[in-house]
């Protein structure tokens, strides 16, 4: 595995952010990720509103689907922009300011200091701030049933901000566009037989990112998904 030494090198990282109908909230995040210095891909996964626009607003590259491909449509297409671009540390976080700018650096030290490939934050392990009951309940399951499908028992399975190095990048194709697709980056995670690292972070639940999330009713068709694409393969 390739060493982790320069994690702390700007020009080392790119970070994967993809957004849908996002204009109201990109900005912040964009502005917080800005006095790092490190390179930020947007892929506006078709939105329609002026997510793009607000965007280009800030030093970043930007990636257009035309139309709206899901999250994990998103993310693969970040990712191999990413190590097109030479990058040795992908990271992968929201952009509606769910996932705290601050939390960046940690899981990058440590991709350094465990010399893993994968660093996967957790908000189980860190805080989960105005969660819901129900939600909260929902992804404990969802660990459970990663646990099922793997073998491994991961604390946070829905949790889309991860880094990752160059290496374990490589190992990412993901399949499952929309909400599926933590739990099958949770799976492809475990398969590459890298080694991944847990890493406490700090997420923050609005009126409006809970409107955009996954919803409690589509928990159980979610996991037959999962399940049947697992068979099919």
């Amino acid at each position: 595995m390739e060493a982790a030494s320069g994690a702390k090198r700007p020009e080392d990282v790119w970070v994967v952010i993809g957004a849908y109908n996002e204009e109201t909230r990109i900005g912040q995040v964009l502005e917080g990720l800005r006095p790092a210095g490190w390179n930020v891909v947007v892929v506006d996964d078709g939105s329609r509103d002026g997510t793009a626009a607000v965007a280009l607003k800030w030093p970043v590259v930007l990636l257009q689907h035309r139309i709206n491909l899901g999250a994990g449509a998103a993310l693969q297409t970040g990712i191999e922009y990413a190590l097109r671009q030479g990058a040795r540390y992908i990271v992968s976080m929201d952009a509606d300011g769910q996932h705290r700018v601050e939390d960046v650096p940690r899981l990058l030290e440590a991709l350094e200091r465990e010399s893993a490939a994968f660093a996967l934050g957790s908000r189980f392990l860190g805080a989960a701030m105005q969660m819901p009951r129900m939600r909260r309940i929902i992804l404990r399951g969802g660990a459970i049933f990663a646990w099922v499908l793997t073998g491994r028992l991961i604390s946070d399975t829905n949790s889309g901000f991860r880094a990752m190095t160059s290496e374990g990048a490589r190992r990412i194709k993901i399949r499952l566009n929309r909400f599926e697709h933590p739990t099958e980056f949770i799976q492809q995670v475990v398969a590459s037989g890298l080694k991944y690292v847990e890493v406490p972070v700090t997420m923050k639940y609005t009126s409006e990112t809970l409107k955009k999330g996954q919803k409690n009713s589509a928990a159980i068709g979610l996991a037959l998904r999962i399940a049947l694409e697992r068979i099919l393969r």
